[in-house]
């Protein structure tokens, strides 16, 4: 991607180092809380955090204190906030066009655990958006476990990471987040998988609507950039990481949708740029 010149959101609040929270995850009421990949990659089930609201905890993982960072990760840092900050001009624009205003999310950056409006968590839930204060949630040595076990590197997927979390913010401020939670809540487990699928399917859109519109606003992307995202869709589809930890695979469980649903709905959102393309909630499931 070329970032060189472009702006770093200041809507980014840099707690790394800091000590963070002790624990497990601890994921309360206070709002929706949509976890990202790590856990995925981890051979993990994110929508068990949903069913963890009442505050079970999790994996217990000591806090990493850090009070000097190396030059990769400040270098990931800086792009973090630009991405933000191309993400903050896209979907401004784009809600405007709508007659909507885009407020846009927080990004907290933390070293090993955090406290979020959610509850605490820690580096194993990996990036995560929390409704509850309007604010994703990054750990950047989730980059290091992306590039290290899945061989998953270059910083289009690495943007592909925030954008997807930004699009479940996205989700939020048209109420399609808050409305699918509800549902997830009063069905069977299988059907609230498939809800689940479902909302991840569009963040996966709303990333590539993102895409395809910085670059139609700064020039960003480059050659191979869109098989970059293609490429980490492909490996944190259910299907894959279920046959990569099981040997084999139980579709009824699915919760983020196969590889190949993954790389199509990212890849559509990306050729489109149109958010009225993605809607993922009208057609049948096995449609999708």
């Amino acid at each position: 991607m070329r970032l060189d010149g472009r702006r770093e959101s200041t809507n980014v609040d840099d707690r790394r180092g800091s000590g963070g929270v002790g624990g497990g995850m601890k994921l309360g009421l206070g709002g929706i809380v949509i976890v990202g990949l790590i856990s995925l990659l981890m051979g993990g089930n994110p929508l068990e955090v949903l069913n963890m609201l009442g505050g079970m905890g999790g994996v217990e993982q000591t806090s990493t204190q850090t009070t000097e960072f190396t030059e990769e990760e400040q270098a990931l840092a800086t792009f973090s906030k630009q991405i933000l900050a191309g993400t903050e001009d896209v979907w401004s624009a784009i809600f405007k066009q709508y007659g909507k205003t885009y407020v846009p999310p927080k990004m907290v950056l933390f070293t090993g655990a955090v406290q979020s409006g959610c509850g605490s968590a820690t580096s194993s839930s990996g990036p995560f958006y929390c409704s509850g204060d309007q604010t994703v949630y990054l750990d950047l040595s989730f980059f290091s476990t992306m590039r290290k076990q899945f061989g998953a590197d270059g910083d289009f997927a690495y943007a592909y990471v925030i954008a997807h979390e930004v699009g479940h913010h996205v989700q939020y401020l048209l109420g399609t987040l808050q409305q699918a939670h509800s549902q997830m809540s009063r069905v069977s487990q299988k059907e609230s998988n498939q809800i689940s699928v479902r909302l991840e399917l569009q963040a996966d859109f709303y990333a590539g609507v993102w895409a395809y519109n910085d670059n139609k606003m700064f020039g960003s992307l480059e050659a191979g950039d869109l098989d970059e995202g293609i490429a980490i869709a492909s490996r944190i589809g259910d299907d894959y990481l279920q046959k990569q930890a099981r040997g084999y695979t139980v579709p009824e469980s699915f919760n983020h949708g196969t590889s190949a649903q993954r790389s199509r709905w990212l890849k559509k959102g990306f050729t489109t740029g149109d958010i009225n393309q993605g809607d993922t909630f009208s057609p049948s499931y096995n449609s999708l």
